[in-house]
Parts: C-alpha cells; structure tokens; sequence
C-alpha cells in the first residue's frame, strides 16, 4: 500500500470523522446520561463500545460523509479511529499534517488546573499525570522526613497496587477496605483500588490496645455489611486484621502495599464509569447496623466542583490538613479536591496533630497554606493546648478559609480562636463555619469567602417551646446563639419542613432535607435505612435547622436533642459549658436524654470525664457541673455523672457517640473496668473458633457436592452426547438435552423456576439471554420446551467431539472476529429464520465472573429485523452465583429464566440499522430488569 493510503489523516478528515462518529454513538447508544468522550486514539471497541457491525456502519458513514472509500485491510484491522482512518483512499498529494485540531481541543491549555470533562477520577489523576507529572500533588509530613508526591507517581504507584490486587484475584466492583494511616501508601492504595475497578472502604486503624476489641468488634459489622474481599494495612496491624479475618468468612485475604507491589506486572484496564461507587463512607452508628454511604465518582466529582466553586479556589492555594483520609472530610474535601484542582496537599498523621496541635499551624505558615478545615474541637484544642512559647513568630496571614465543620460549630470557639491567634495574623474573616454530611458527599452549606461568621441570636423560651426563632435583644443574657452554615452548594437545593413534612417558613426550626447531584443513592446493602433516608426526592439529613435571611442555621441533631417537660434541650450547648468547667476533661462531655416512666418525660444526664478522685473533690466538681447547666439552661439536670478518662465514646471523627453513651448508662457500666487487652484477644480469639469451623464444615461440603455433581455430569455426558450426535433430527436431540438438563439440574440440588412460558411465538423468532455462566445452557434446554436452533462461534467446527454434537442440535455457527465474516454471518441467519428456523444465542459473546449485564452485539438483532421476525428476550438470574467463571464446583440454589413479551422491529426497510439497534435496546432493558445483575454496559 503506498503513502497515500496509509497517511496520517488531515485535520479537516479527523473532525469530521470525529463528529460523524460522535452522531453515530449517540444513535447506537439513545438516552445514555453522558456522551463518551471521543479522541483519535479511542479504541473502537473497548473505548467505544463498537462490535463489528457496528464498526461496519460506522466505516460507511465515514465514507459517505468525507466522500471517500476506506481500504479492506484498514476497514478489518483498525481498532482505532486513528488507524481507521488511516486507510482512506483518496488524492496523491496530500501532506500529512503534524497536529490535529482534535487532538489539539483534547489537550488542556497552558495553565488549566482542572479536568471539566472527566467523568472519573481515574479520568482526573490520567489528565494531570499527562498534563504535569512532575507537579508535586502531595507533601507528607512524617517524623521520618517529609515525602513529595508526585502526579506522574501517584499515577504509577497506583497502577502497581491494581495489578498486585488483580493478581491475587480482585474482581471489579469487589470491596477492599483500607486499615492504613496517612502515609504515602494510602494514596496509592485508594486509587490502585479505583484502577482495578473495585470499591474503597477506609476504616481507622485502632487508636490504643486497650481498645482493640470494641475496634473489632465494630469493624466486623462494618466490613461485613460491605462483603469486604481484602484489607489493605500495614505488617504492624496484623494482629488486628487476623481478628477481623477469623470473624469474616468472605475477608479473604490481608495485605500490604509493599507485597501488593512486589510483582512488577502492568495492571489489566477496567472500564469505569461514572455511576461506578468510589467509596463507601460508614458513618457513625450502632454496630449492629451500620450504614455506608454509597458514592459514585459523579457524585465526588459534583461535590468536588461545587465546593470549588463555593470557596473560590485560586491557582495559587495550598491546602494544609491533618483529617484522617479514612473519613469523607479528610479524604474528600482535603484530598480528592486538592488533587483535581490541582493545587499541593500538605497533610500531616491526626495523630500528630492531637499530640502537637500547634504542628498544624505551623505547616501553614511553613507552606503558606491558604486553605485548611477541622471540626469545632480542633479549633478548641488550638486555644486551649497551644502555648504562647509554642508558637512564637508565628504567621497565619497566608490562610484564607478556616472552614469548621463535621460537628456542631459553637459560638464561643469562633470568638476565642479568632480572638487568640489574631496577633499571629489570623483574620477573623477567614472563619468559615460550613456544613455537610456523608450522604451529599461531604459538603452541602457554605457561607461566601471573606466574610467571616455569621451568629444569630435567638430568645431561649419561644425557640425550645415552640420552634420559633425570635431574634433576641443584644442584651439578653439567656439568648440562644446558632452559627449561620450558610447556603446550598451550586446545583444542591435545601427544605426545612415540620414532622408532618410540610415546608416552614422563616425562622422556624424543622428537619432539614436537601438534594442535588451530590446526593448518595442511599446505604450499601442496608434498604431498610436507605428508605428511611429519603422523603421522596428529598434526603432527611437527620438535623434539625431554621432559615433567616437565605441563611441556614444548624440547631442540633434529632437523635440528640432532649425534650423535657415539653420543652427541647440541645446538648451541645450544655456539653460546651460543661467542658469549660475545671476538672473537667474538655471535649469528653455527653448530654444526653434516658426515658423516665415516673415523670412521662426524659431525664437530663450529663456524663462527664475527670480526673478528680475522692467524694469530696467530686462532689465539689458535681456542684460546678450543676452550676454551669443552670446558667445556660435555668434550671439543673437531673443527674451528673463523673466518670473515668477514656469513658465517653467518640466517632473515629471525633463526635461524641451520645445514644452509645445512653445505653452505657442505662446498661449501669459508666465506670466499669476494662478488661485487659491479652483477656480481649484471647475472648476475640475464642468466638471465633466456632463460625471457622462451621465455614469449614460447609467448605468441604461445597467441595464434595461440587465433585457429585461433576462425576454425575460424567456419566450423563457420554450417552447424551452419542444420543445428539446419531439422532435422527434437531428436535430429537433438543428432547434428549432437556430431559438431562433436568435431571441434572434436579440432582444437583439446582431448583428451575421458569416465567413466562406463555410467551414463547408460534412463529420463527430469535431468542436471545443474557450469558453469565456455563449453567446458561442446561438452564434454557431445560425451560424451553421447543427446539431452538443455537448459534455458536465457528471455533467449534475444529474440535470433532463439539463439531458432531453441535451439528446434531442443528446449531449454526458464526464468526465473531472477522468483521466481514461477521455481517455474512448475520444475513445467514436472517436466511435461516426466514426458512422457518428459531435460533438462540448469548449476544454478550461471552462471559465473566465479575457481574454486570455487558454491551450486546448487534448481529442477532440485525437477523431478526431482516427477517422480519420478533425478538424473544430471555433474562437468566442466579446461574453466576451457582457456577462462576474459573470455578468447576457447582453449588446448590436457584436459577430463575425469564421470558419477556416477543419485540417485533420498527419498519427495517427504510433503517435497517435503526430497527436492529430498537430491537438490540428493548430486549436488553427487559433483560437487565430481570436478570438481578447491574449494567455493566456502555455508556449506561
């Protein structure tokens, strides 16, 4: 072929070859959420999902739109647009041009921070590793020197951890949770996790020894609602995670980063999209049930966006962080943010910064931080650990958005940080109180840059009586104070509404509820609290909250808030006096509310840590504690309780755990020694002896089910297979295969339930199934009483033993790869079903063992219409469960076939293409309807 038929294409071909294609790919694929970016260099039929027909009609569009031809070779070789257009037929000279205007608009201009196309953040961390892979993305604080990461690294590193994680056989849309502290290798866990298509679940590593059972006993109900297949951590935490393994039969496997990549091999590509989870956020909750919040790389990407936009980010800031990456504050807002908008993270252990706070801000004068965020207590701790000698010259005039938030933001924290650290550059309108949880991602209220807090003042009696929001006089001494959170992110709307649900108007409290695109779909494998999350296409966040001024206020949690006597009492406000009290351990104070029958109201309890020993000390403390209470509330609690150090349970974020402080109370065990950590273990140790023997027990009788169910199919292969092979017609041999599958599948411990047998045509039609395991077949030779005709792939024809038993079912057989084989192969069948055959065929091709209902081909779609024949769509549920791919042992369970309505095409003499691609899209939505898989399609 001379230079002219292989030239490189000129720019005005490539955009228009690139427009046709894109048209074409909104035709084959109607209503998808998001058109596929489409580049030059996009693979045909992994990036674009083409099957040979459908590169077929793509080829002639091109050659009618650009008014040339496309050579044989080029037309069954290509497997990109690049190399397709490659083979154009067209004047001798013409000069091959060096830059594509394409692939020029692909690439970001000089300057540009930010991915606005992807769709991913695979697709963001790719973009800025071609952009700028040296650019530092990460510095890590550590005592053993600071750590610079890269974009390009991040980019490699994690490419090593996916194929560690596929090597020791990580299927896509798997779980692998991450029990790691902030160091290097959580970064590159997380997103080697993302590339192998699998689910990140971060959970905190234990904090102290003393702990370890309570940790593991919380994780276990964690990673077992998530059906965690690995665990990710570091060789010092393997004591630990032997403890979850033995009490999880499906944790399969525990793992270091290091080990994951000692293997040296490039991690196979995952098709991720946008609606794929990226995260799993658990939050805060009783251990019994405990609910991850299920978000996907569009819902992070939205939230990311919104929040940039929210704060103003610029080019030139600098986050400084110390949140632990195993919560959504850390990991989203710290993180994932910094790196898509591609300014430097500088992020320090939590650890740290709990020992040393004062290491926090001098990493923001260091690096001239600009933005940073905390909870409330942080900015507290600041002002009450932090010495003067500390910090002397220190320079915080670089940071611009303190954003506070992830627990209630209290008044007089904003006033004594901004007041203490004002000399040390601190402006108070870099304060910014902001609001958001879990389930919209990570953020939901920001108030503008700049402006500082916003703190409203409310008279006590209306607002706990009645709801009602009254601004108080500036000299009311027991006025309620609310810190302004600010407005709904862009693109995110927000409803206050009473018990009843309707709407409230302005400053009236109620339960606030909010949408938008950052919103999660609801909580893995958890329906029941999923369907308590929402309120029609609102999502109850769980707070209560007035509006004044389009402002929104944040009152306190409903689970929290104590109503006595009628009246509603908001513990944070307590907890706060309380823990201004001396002898008092600031930030370990629980108010909470305990049911009392006598009364018909709750009962006040402030559970507080100290120190202090002997009656006379504690008493004295008891009567500070009633004190402080009666000069927020006016009037006592009605019981306080002084407790040891470590007594009130916290979040891994820091929030008191106040309901699990209630049953502590209740329960009588405020006080109650520990046991001791080797008495934890060895109890941890015990009760998990008992459920490994029972998974053993039912492993061996797995394995020994599985080889009576294989040397059964044995001996039923031979007689079967003579039977096929000599009998006298298709029909006769379909009986045969049907009374064995039947038996088969009824000696194998398999149950058949077969819908829809009614639907089954008197006529010629083409059946077409999903296809996710081996059983597929005995499946359907079992439910369908009439023969069908299969279509099998061509390489059958060169094994003798397939070949005689095929023919014998009167199978017809296709080519799969040859793309003009591909489009003879589809005329022979509309052939065959116009003489009055009914074929069957698996229009996936083929099958995996990870789930998901992938792209079907065109080619039995293309037949029917051309035959003028209806599409019987067949949707097979439970068969991958009972036998997945790489697997020779069969279980016991239940295989469910479907049969659909008959779809009859459109009209296919004017659009032969568009009636196949309706018949294609009707037959597959029944199929995924019913076939108990999600859609691992394209572009869906």
């Amino acid at each position: 072929m001379n230079w002219n038929a292989q030239r490189v294409q000129s720019q005005p071909d490539a955009a228009a070859a690139l427009a046709l294609t894109r048209r074409f790919l909104v035709e084959l694929h109607p209503g998808a959420a998001r058109p596929r970016r489409v580049t030059l260099d996009s693979a045909l039929e992994r990036d674009l999902g083409l099957d040979s027909l459908s590169r077929v009609e793509l080829a002639v569009r091109i050659e009618r739109g650009l008014g040339v031809s496309l050579s044989e070779r080029a037309l069954g070789s290509a497997t990109t647009l690049r190399e397709l257009l490659a083979g154009l037929h067209q004047g001798a000279d013409t000069v091959p041009a060096v830059e594509h205007a394409a692939l020029a608009a692909a690439v970001p201009e000089p300057g540009a921070s930010a991915p606005t196309d992807a769709t991913t953040l695979i697709e963001v961390l790719d973009w800025h590793a071609g952009a700028h892979p040296d650019r530092v993305q990460i510095v890590c604080l550590g005592e053993g020197g600071d750590v610079d990461i890269r974009y390009g690294e991040l980019q490699r590193q994690s490419g090593v951890v996916a194929a560690g994680l596929q090597r020791l056989g990580l299927e896509p849309r798997q779980t692998v949770a991450i029990m790691l502290p902030t160091s290097p290798e959580y970064f590159f866990a997380y997103f080697g996790i993302l590339r192998a298509g699998a689910i990140p679940v971060p959970i905190y590593p234990p904090a102290r020894l003393s702990q370890i059972e309570e940790h593991v006993r919380r994780h276990t109900g964690i990673l077992a609602n998530a059906q965690a297949s690995m665990l990710i951590t570091v060789p010092e935490a393997s004591g630990v995670a032997r403890l979850l393994e033995a009490h999880l039969p499906g944790l399969r496997r525990m793992v270091t980063v290091a080990e994951l990549s000692d293997g040296g091999a490039a991690a196979l590509p995952v098709a991720i999209r946008g609606d794929d989870i990226a995260f799993l956020q658990y939050t805060s909750g009783s251990t019994g049930d405990p609910k991850g919040v299920v978000l996907t790389h569009a819902n992070l990407l939205a939230n990311i966006r919104a929040i940039g936009q929210a704060i103003a980010i610029r080019h030139d800031d600098v986050f400084v962080s110390w949140l632990p990456l195993y919560h959504d504050m850390g990991l989203i807002c710290a993180w994932l943010s910094s790196l898509y908008f591609s300014i430097p993270l500088v992020v320090m252990s939590p650890l740290a910064f709990l020992a040393h706070p004062e290491r926090w801000l001098r990493a923001i004068q260091q690096y001239r931080g600009t933005l940073s965020a905390a909870p409330n207590f942080a900015y507290e701790l600041c002002v009450k650990r932090i010495a003067d000698a500390q910090i002397e010259g220190l320079d915080l005039s670089s940071w611009r958005i303190a954003a506070n938030g992830a627990e209630p933001v209290m008044p007089e924290t904003l006033r004594r940080f901004t007041e203490r650290f004002a000399r040390f550059g601190f402006r108070a309108e870099a304060m910014t109180p902001v609001y958001g949880l879990a389930e919209s991602t990570v953020g939901l209220l920001s108030p503008p840059p700049g402006r500082g807090p916003r703190i409203d003042a409310v008279r006590r009696e209306p607002f706990s009586r009645a709801g009602r929001a009254e601004p108080a006089a500036a000299d009311d001494p027991n006025a309620l104070r609310f810190v302004s959170c600010g407005r709904p992110l862009v693109g995110h709307a927000v409803r206050i509404v009473d018990a009843a649900g309707r709407e409230v108007g302005e400053r009236c409290e109620g339960r606030l509820e909010f949408k938008g695109p950052s919103a999660t779909s609801g909580y893995y494998r958890n329906p029941q609290q999923s369907a308590r999350l929402f309120d029609g296409d609102w999502l109850d966040t769980g707070d209560r909250a007035y509006r004044a001024d389009a402002e929104v206020y944040l009152t306190g949690r409903i689970k929290d808030i104590v109503i006595r006597g009628g009246r509603n009492i908001y513990p944070h406000e307590v907890e706060d006096a309380v823990g201004a009290v001396p002898g008092v351990r600031r930030g370990c104070v629980a108010v909470f509310g305990s049911p009392d029958p006598d009364s018909g109201t709750e009962r006040l309890v402030v559970l507080a840590e100290t120190v202090q020993t002997g009656a006379a000390a504690q008493g004295a403390l008891r009567e500070r504690i009633v004190e402080a209470s009666v000069a927020v509330l006016g009037e006592p609690p009605d019981e306080v309780v002084l407790a040891p150090p470590h007594t009130v349970l916290k979040t891994s974020s820091g929030k008191i755990r106040r309901a699990a402080c209630r049953e502590l109370f209740e329960a009588g065990s405020i006080g109650a020694r520990g046991h001791a950590a080797w008495w934890q273990v060895a109890r941890l140790v015990g009760a998990s002896l008992l459920p490994q023997a029972r998974r053993s027990a039912a492993t061996a009788g797995h394995v020994l089910h599985g080889i009576a169910v294989g040397l059964l199919f044995a001996l039923l292969a031979l007689p079967v297979w003579v039977l096929t092979a000599l009998a006298p017609r298709p029909g006769a041999a379909w009986f045969v295969n049907r009374s064995a599958s039947r038996w088969l599948l009824r000696l194998a411990g398999i149950k058949l339930i077969v819908h829809g047998i009614e639907h089954l045509p008197r006529t010629a039609c083409v059946l077409v199934a999903n296809h996710a395991s081996y059983l597929d077949g005995l499946a359907l030779f079992a439910a369908l009483p009439v023969h069908f005709s299969l279509v099998a792939k061509r390489e059958f024809l060169d094994h003798a033993m397939a070949r005689l038993y095929l023919r014998g079912l009167g199978v017809h057989f296709v080519e799969r790869f040859d793309v003009r084989g591909s489009v003879d192969a589809a005329q022979q069948l509309a052939q065959a079903v116009k003489a009055g055959a009914s074929l069957a065929l698996f229009p996936e091709g083929t099958f995996e063992r990870s789930p998901g209902l992938r792209p079907f081909r065109l080619g039995a779609f293309a037949a029917a219409a051309a035959a003028h024949a209806a599409v019987l769509p067949v949707a097979i549920q439970g068969a991958r469960a009972l036998l997945p791919d790489g697997d020779w042992l069969a279980r016991r369970g239940t295989i469910t076939v479907s049969l659909g309505s008959p779809v009859c095409a459109p009209d296919p003499t004017t659009d032969a293409f568009g009636a196949a691609v309706a018949l294609r899209d009707t037959a597959r939505a029944f199929i995924l309807a019913h076939c108990g898989e999600p859609d691992a399609g394209f572009g869906r």
